[in-house]
């Protein structure tokens, strides 16, 4: 039987950095996915992207992560907020040298963490597995995969997203629903440089989010998601490249210049959802396991990366006191210090949406005043960007940028 400090389901960006944030801290994991790595490293570029937080980028410098990405990620010095192309949006700007985040290509965040898992002195990568059977008993968890293996830790944790079959069988109970929209996302050439600035514009039927992204040999560059009603996703993505890419420049209003389409475009649907404990007997649950919220503040693999610096902290201090890692009073204290958190995020991102929902010229001038009330009053503006550069509340050391 193979035996570590924690087992850990799923091997996607959250559970591989929770892993590597545990590596680097002296404690042992097996990493257990279905999956076959070798297409997440293909080299081509399927459009899909994510922002990175400033405190979430200090993680991934302090557990190793960083220093394997192909490249930096595109920092994002601004944000601007706009009720559909009418004027008094709302700006944020940082008074620090520190961007308020940083743009990544998924392919690259998957390689590095990959990499930096790899090359892990306490961790198993089992990848092509599949778990046949899960008892989490008063002493211990034991993991018996379909090969014969048997696996024991003091905890197991899942990392298996939004359909987590961990949460199910543990009876979670979650509170979901749908927006009944689908994001569209791809990557966009534009004529003139965005300038580090992430735009965020809302209209009734959905809000249209353009990112920045590093420079290539050819030009500029900028990720787009686009929330479009579910009934008219079929219909925008069955338009000719240059079909989307001219309604995308009128969505923006034209301000980069001429535009084309560079990566394919996808689509996923928008649903939310929010487990109503993060841990049981034994377990903890990370990332979208515990929680999924609405793209619009580009803030869902962040709140998961949130979960990993926390849940870390907790369990390498509980080591070092000779505490059991699945006892009760560590689980506790993650649940406390996570759930409120995400909830908060979770709150905000549904409310935005369903506010800027609303139809109508009396709704968008309630918006823009708003905004304008908002960019006037510092607290309220920087409390803002204090959650977009995720570093409100309780901060975990390694989202500092610190050793635990």
């Amino acid at each position: 039987m193979d035996r570590a400090d924690v087992i850990i389901f799923g091997g996607g960006l959250v559970g591989l950095a929770l892993a590597s944030a545990l590596d680097s801290s002296g404690l042992s994991a097996i990493v257990v996915d279905p999956a076959d790595p070798a297409p997440r490293s293909a080299s081509s570029f399927d459009g899909r992207t994510s922002a990175v937080s400033s405190s979430s980028m200090r993680m991934l410098e302090a557990i190793g992560v960083a220093g394997q990405l192909a490249e930096p990620g595109c920092p994002i010095w601004r944000i601007a907020v706009a009720d559909g192309l009418k004027p008094g949006s709302l700006h944020f700007d940082p008074e620090d040298d520190e961007p308020l985040g940083f743009m990544h290509e998924n392919r690259n965040l998957r390689a590095a963490l990959q990499a930096r898992a790899e090359a892990g002195k306490n961790l198993w990568l089992m990848w092509k597995s599949r778990v046949a059977s899960v008892d989490r008993g008063d002493h211990g968890v034991v993991v018996a995969l379909e090969d014969g293996r048997k696996l024991s830790a003091p905890l197991l944790i899942a990392a298996d997203g939004r359909n987590s079959k961990t949460r199910e069988a543990a009876r979670i109970n979650v509170a979901r629903w749908k927006y009944d929209h689908q994001a569209i996302v791809s990557v966009l050439r534009h004529e003139l440089p965005h300038e580090h600035v992430a735009y965020e514009i809302f209209y009734p039927t959905g809000p249209f989010a353009l990112l920045p992204m590093n420079d290539d040999a050819k030009g500029h560059r900028s990720a787009i998601v686009w929330s479009v009603p579910q009934e008219d996703a079929a219909g925008w993505l069955s338009l000719s490249e240059d079909d989307f890419a001219a309604e995308a420049a009128a969505a923006m209003g034209g301000f980069l210049g001429k535009i084309e389409l560079l990566a394919p475009r996808s689509s996923f649907p928008l649903g939310f959802h929010h487990a109503a404990t993060m841990t049981a007997q034994r377990l903890a649950l990370v990332g979208d396991a515990a929680h999924a919220i609405h793209p619009i503040a580009g803030q869902g693999l962040n709140l998961g990366f949130r979960d990993a610096a926390a849940l870390t902290q907790v369990l390498v201090e509980g080591a070092r006191l000779g505490l059991d890692l699945g006892d009760r009073q560590l689980l506790d204290r993650y649940q406390r210090w996570r759930s409120l958190d995400a909830l908060s995020v979770a709150f905000a991102t549904d409310s935005l949406t369903r506010i800027y929902g609303i139809p109508g010229k009396t709704a968008s001038a309630v918006r823009r005043f708003g905004m304008g009330l908002v960019g006037r009053i510092s607290p309220f503006r920087n409390k803002l960007m204090s959650e977009a550069r995720g570093t409100s509340g309780e901060l975990p050391l390694l989202l500092r940028g610190l050793p635990i």
